[in-house]
């Protein structure tokens, strides 16, 4: 074998960097697939976080969970109206004056004919007093000319005196027979005007609002702009009754002495029995309502005028259950299945929150909630397919 054809082992290189440059690309390569794995993740944690904001927002209808009784099944139409005292007085005073009392505050109880206030009367009583010494003067000069008179006719049927001299005894008599009565008349009248003084209760009621301080000026028709007209204003509690509006078309569902259950929406939890008292033969041309007045058969404190109320007109008479207690209810067109349990759609927030319930009796198109929701909340009538929790929602105008 030549030394030509053998080969130099001694210039053999192992190149390295054929070797490095794979594995720089190779690292360049695991990089950008972990950069592409984080935007995967970077995109869809955007989309579940803006996916809202690109839904439209559905149109929906809300009812309220409530306070119902069974006897509002057998209602026939509900109104809604205010507490209104059928008796009830601004009392002010016949004469113009400074506040000088005032004993009662606005609750307390007041008799007819107590003295609510009075104004100051130090003038009036000055008059009356001296019309009472001008009566006392007349009375005392009437026994005198009474006298005179008297003597004159005995003397006159003696011819001891002339006839001018009767006459003249007569008319001293008359006169003050006349200044009697003109001075009584005066003592009446001054007592008239220390009576004005007095603010009086008309009726027994009680006081709802106290108008006016003592020391404040008081007319009778708020003569001056400082000057108070009502100093109090009365009510006869016993006279309170519920006026609430029925639409025209509604009306005729109504009849006097219909039962009623009443429901104030400051105690929806406590029902009150009544009767429709009157029903107004008029209508009001811009609501096209005519007023009806419901009467309390049952009332107690709780009732207040202005108090606003709903009244259920009932096709019977009150049944037993009226003193079954009222259970939380809403319409049932609200109650829809899901996995084959009763849910509702609750709304907060202008979004909608899928709630379990339990459900119970029915009271006409409620039902009563067991468990899941509360008086006041508001839920979704007749949800759709497309409801879910966290869904945006806009009200239905």
């Amino acid at each position: 074998m030549n030394d030509s054809n053998q080969i130099d082992l001694s210039k053999l290189r192992i190149s390295r960097e054929n070797d490095s440059k794979q594995e720089e690309h190779k690292q360049k390569r695991f990089g950008i697939f972990w950069y592409l794995i984080g935007a995967i993740f970077l995109i869809i944690a955007v989309f579940f976080f803006f996916k809202d904001s690109f839904t439209p927002a559905e149109i929906v209808e809300l009812t309220t969970v409530t306070m119902v009784s069974p006897n509002q099944a057998s209602s026939v139409l509900t109104a809604s109206g205010y507490v209104v005292a059928q008796r009830k007085a601004s009392i002010a005073s016949k004469a113009t004056g400074r506040l000088v009392y005032l004993g009662f505050e606005e609750g307390d109880k007041v008799k007819c004919g107590e003295i609510i206030a009075r104004i100051e009367s130090a003038d009036v009583e000055a008059a009356l007093n001296q019309a009472r010494a001008n009566l006392e003067m007349y009375k005392a000069q009437k026994h005198d000319a009474e006298q005179t008179y008297e003597r004159a006719k005995k003397l006159i049927e003696r011819q001891l005196i002339s006839q001018a001299e009767l006459d003249a005894a007569k008319s001293r008599y008359d006169q003050i027979i006349a200044a009697i009565k003109s001075a009584d008349a005066a003592v009446r009248a001054a007592e008239v005007q220390l009576e004005n003084t007095l603010i009086r209760a008309p009726f027994d009621g009680t006081i709802l609002t106290k108008n006016a301080d003592v020391g404040e000026v008081v007319a009778p028709f708020g003569a001056g702009a400082s000057s108070r007209v009502a100093v109090v204003t009365i009510a006869d509690m016993t006279s309170l009754e519920v006026e609430a509006d029925v639409s025209e078309s509604n009306i005729e569902k109504i009849m006097h002495s219909q039962p009623c259950e009443i429901v104030l929406d400051a105690y929806p939890e406590h029902r009150y029995k009544g009767f429709v008292n009157k029903i107004v033969p008029t209508a009001d041309r811009t609501k096209a309502t005519v007023l009806t007045k419901i009467r309390f058969i049952n009332r107690d404190d709780r009732v207040l005028p202005e108090m606003s109320a709903k009244v259920y007109f009932l096709s019977k008479d009150l049944i037993d259950t009226v003193t079954t207690s009222p259970f939380v209810a809403v319409n049932s067109s609200a109650v829809t299945i899901s996995n084959r349990k009763n849910v509702v759609f609750l709304f907060k927030d202008n979004k909608v929150e899928e709630v379990e319930i339990e459900l119970g009796q029915k009271a006409g198109n409620m039902i009563e909630i067991k468990k899941g929701l509360s008086v006041g909340d508001k839920v979704v009538i007749n949800p759709s397919r497309n409801l879910f929790t966290g869904r945006k929602v806009k009200l239905k105008q």
